[in-house]
């Protein structure tokens, strides 16, 4: 991994301030700007929506979503 760094916290250090996609195990996605996240992958996101089967659903400003139910963190 050149640009991403040699680690998953690297990468995610390195998407800070942009936006990600977030893929929840229920099968929801969650689009914002990642502020913050822990050593177990708990995640802060700013100006975030909720998406389900490709739609915005609702928008939801600050959310914090636990590690243990994500599935896939990832640029838009």
């Amino acid at each position: 991994m050149e640009e991403t760094g040699s680690r998953p916290l690297d990468a995610l250090n390195i998407a800070r301030n942009k936006t990600v996609m977030v893929d929840l195990k229920n099968g929801l996605r969650y689009i914002g700007k990642l502020k913050a996240f822990d050593i177990h992958i708990n995640v802060v996101l700013s100006d975030a929506e909720e998406h389900f089967n490709g739609e915005v659903k609702r928008k939801l400003g600050t959310v914090f979503i636990r590690g243990d139910t994500i599935t896939i963190i990832s640029p838009p």
